[in-house]
C-alpha cells in the first residue's frame, strides 16, 4: 500500500494529475520558453530540481514554521535554490541561461512550486514531498518539451538547433511558419496538449 501510494505520488503528475494539463498551472512560461527546445529542456529541468530540493527542505522544517510566516518562509527557500540554479546555468550553459533570461528568475513565482509547497510538502515526510516534487516537475517539463517541439519544428525547421527539414523541401515551396514564433500559437499548442490528454483520458471527461 505504501508503495502504492509513493508510485501514484510519482507518477500521478505525468498524467492523471497533469500540472499543466490538468491542474492548468505554470502557463506563462509554457507560452515564454517554448520557441526552442533546448531552452524549455533546460526551464523544464530547472524547476524539476527546485520543486524537489523546495519541497524536501519545507517537509523537514515543517513542524517548526509558524504558520503566520509559512508562505515567508516557503518564499525565502525557493528563492535561494532559484539563485543557486541561476548561477549554475550562468557558470555551464550561458546561452541558454541569456535566452530564458528572465523567466528563471521567475520561477519562484511558478504557481506550481507554491502549490506544491503549500498542499504537500507542508503535511506529508520528505521522500514523499521529494517523489511529488520531481513527478510534478516532470510533468511540467513534459508539456514543455511538447510544445516547444512542434513550435521550433514547424517555426524554424530544426530541433535543439540543428536542421531536420532538408532544403529539397524547401527548394519545392515548403516555407517555415513564422506564426509558432508568436506566444499565441504556445497558446494554442497547450490547449490542443489539453485538449487531446482529455479525449484520452475519460475520468476527466467527467469533472
Amino acid at each position: 500500500m505504501k508503495n502504492e501510494k509513493l508510485l501514484n505520488t510519482l507518477l500521478g503528475p505525468l498524467s492523471k494529475n497533469n500540472p499543466v494539463a490538468v491542474q492548468v498551472l505554470g502557463i506563462c512560461s509554457a507560452l515564454a520558453v517554448t520557441v526552442e527546445l533546448k531552452p524549455a529542456l533546460v526551464m523544464g529541468l530547472s524547476v524539476t530540481v527546485i520543486v524537489a530540493l523546495a519541497n524536501v527542505v519545507i517537509s523537514l522544517i515543517r513542524n517548526t514554521i509558524p504558520s503566520s510566516v509559512r508562505i515567508i518562509v516557503q518564499l525565502v527557500v525557493v528563492a535561494a535554490l532559484v539563485t543557486i540554479v541561476s548561477e549554475v546555468l550562468k557558470a555551464y550553459v550561458y546561452d541558454v541561461s541569456v535566452q530564458l533570461s528572465v523567466y528563471i528568475g521567475l520561477i519562484i513565482t511558478n504557481c506550481i512550486l507554491m502549490g506544491r509547497l503549500e498542499a504537500f510538502a507542508m503535511g506529508n515526510k520528505p521522500w514523499d514531498s521529494f517523489l511529488d516534487g520531481v513527478g510534478n516537475g516532470v510533468g511540467y517539463a513534459l508539456i514543455l518539451i511538447v510544445v516547444a517541439f512542434f513550435r521550433e519544428l514547424l517555426g524554424s525547421g530544426t530541433l535543439l538547433g540543428y536542421p531536420v527539414v532538408p532544403q529539397c523541401v524547401y527548394n519545392a515551396g515548403y516555407v517555415n511558419c513564422g506564426l509558432m514564433m508568436m506566444p499565441a500559437m504556445a497558446l494554442i499548442l497547450v490547449a490542443c496538449v489539453i485538449w487531446v490528454h482529455r479525449s484520452v483520458d475519460k475520468d476527466l471527461q467527467e469533472k
